[in-house]
């Protein structure tokens, strides 16, 4: 193998020391971290032009197909009205033969907040129209899409979800929580091994143009598995994919543990191009939606039950966790995250003490007293700064109406706690790129507007700490720690380089940032025009 030295940057490690101006690269791996003047001898020198360097993004949760296909539809997180996302459809009609797909949409762009058929059949009628939420756990469509769907009055409610029906019975439009997998399976139906290939070719291009070296896929299915095994076996998938299998509430305890047998299958298996790490459950849905599980209700009085009770959930968590599998459980309402520390605890009784690092996503509202809890129980805080952005606010705080407002989105409060704090994306459901998802943690301002002013700015954090989580604590968090995630000896040679240094500069540089070149085990993935 050929050493290389990277000299003349300024290199950020997310270890300690914080800084360097050299590494040398040998067979994939950091075999030199410091000043220059110490480099050992190199077979090949890459002058940098003294730009920032970082360790590579692990966007530690993230959706992989679903962001392909996002990347490749109508787009309406920031169309602000009813109108403009009539207008869109209209303007993308002519574009599409047999249905249309957007997503990105949010609540209070429709006044009163409750989307119908009728809207959309005003811009679009003769075909099909599917739009999911901007949060992915609702889907809005119009009449003809209702009659492809096959629901009617008569169609029962799934577990865990709500087909919304007007005063005579009849379904409106909007599919909320798990009524959407009548859409996904239909959408699974008709999608093409060929469009789902597209799809992972659009992700890993985004991703390496981003500094992203590494993705952790929280929803994978048996179309996702096949989809990355292909893409990893005509070298399209540099990078690094683990996965976390999706387990659904079936209402039966026998189905629902023949899911987390297939995953401990999976995980047993050495898959080419994608690591499934274990398990990934929704205990509740979203704020925005007045559907994540509150222990207080709702600003207008109403409240969610959790979509996996706890006589369901429990024997699944403690049969994961008795497999060896991560767990990682969706909990945006402090009713959800205290049921699946609840499940952890319950399971670490049942199987006693062993090594295991399970997760939970999102905490946009836990108790207080949770943070140290997790920390008590080793369970890591994922969490997703970018949908704290205050363009997409105003909703999420009009749902709850009090006080609680006042401790959204607190990712301070975990790593206070000594809680391991990942960040990632929950691409599509939020922008993708890691630059943007550091600028909010960093600084709790909007990248989507940055003329709103600052709000809660006692839980941004230093610029270290929040590049920190994207990178070191992300890789951290699927138990790569040890060997990937910073910039020293002995670690995988994933970095990134910039063309502005955000210390320098200021964060909100990071708004116009461009990565340009992007190495994973020190080979060059991605170079910028």
């Amino acid at each position: 193998m050929t050493r290389t030295l990277y000299r003349n940057a300024r290199l950020f490690t997310a270890d300690d020391p914080q800084w360097a101006d050299a590494v040398v690269v040998d067979d994939g791996s950091f075999v030199f971290v410091g000043a220059e003047t110490d480099a050992p001898a190199c077979d090949r020198t890459v002058d940098l032009g003294g730009r920032f360097v970082l360790p590579g993004f692990t966007d530690a949760h993230t959706h992989v197909l679903l962001m392909g296909s996002a990347l490749g539809q109508i787009g309406l997180t920031d169309a602000r009205t009813l109108g403009e996302i009539q207008e869109r459809l209209r303007a993308a009609r002519p574009h599409a033969t047999d249905e249309l797909y957007g997503g990105g949409w949010l609540f209070d762009a429709i006044e009163g907040g409750a989307p119908t058929a009728a809207m959309i059949d005003a811009a679009v009628f003769d075909i099909p129209v599917y739009l999911f939420a901007n949060d992915y756990h609702s889907c809005w469509v119009n009449s003809v899409a209702l009659v492809r769907l096959g629901i009617t009055r008569d169609t029962p409610d799934p577990i865990g979800g709500r087909i919304e029906r007007d005063a005579d019975g009849e379904a409106t439009g909007m599919l909320y929580e798990t009524a959407l997998q009548f859409a996904w399976a239909h959408r699974d139906a008709l999608t093409t091994d060929a469009q789902r290939d597209a799809d992972v070719d659009r992700v890993v291009a985004a991703y390496l143009a981003s500094g992203v070296t590494a993705a952790v896929d929280m929803a994978l299915e048996e179309h996702g598995l096949a989809a990355l095994e292909r893409a990893a076996e005509r070298g399209a998938l540099p990078l690094r994919v683990d996965a976390h299998w999706f387990i659904l509430n079936t209402g039966q305890d026998a189905e629902n543990l023949a899911q987390i047998a297939r995953a401990a299958e999976l995980a047993a298996q050495d898959l080419p191009g994608v690591r499934v790490l274990g398990i990934k459950l929704l205990v509740d849905g979203t704020i925005d939606a007045c559907t994540a599980a509150m222990r207080h209700p709702y600003a207008d009085g109403s409240n969610a039950e959790t979509i996996w009770p706890a006589e369901r959930l429990l024997p699944v968590i403690a049969a994961a966790d008795a497999a060896g599998l991560q767990i990682a459980m969706h909990a945006i309402g402090d009713a959800a995250s205290t049921l699946a520390l609840d499940a952890i605890e319950h399971a670490i009784a049942t199987n006693g003490d062993r090594e295991r690092r399970h997760r939970i996503e999102h905490l946009e509202y836990a108790a207080p007293g949770t943070a140290e809890r997790m920390s008590r129980l080793g369970v890591t805080a994922s969490m997703q700064p970018v949908h704290a952005d205050l363009a997409i606010f105003a909703n999420w705080s009009a749902q709850l109406g009090d006080e609680r407002v006042d401790r959204a989105f607190a990712w301070s409060e975990y790593e206070d706690a000594g809680a391991l704090l990942a960040f990632s994306t929950d691409a599509p459901t939020a922008p993708f790129a890691a630059l943007t998802n550091v600028y909010v943690a960093a600084t709790r301002s909007s990248a989507l507007d940055p003329s709103l002013p600052t709000v809660q700015p006692q839980y941004a954090m230093p610029l270290d700490r929040a590049l920190a989580h994207a990178t070191r604590d992300a890789a951290a968090s699927v138990g790569d720690g040890a060997w990937r995630g910073r910039i020293a000896v002995g670690q995988a040679a994933d970095f990134a380089v910039l063309d502005t240094d955000p210390f320098v500069e200021g964060e909100s540089s990071l708004l116009t940032a461009r990565v340009v070149r992007t190495f994973i085990a020190g080979r060059e993935e991605y170079a910028a025009e």
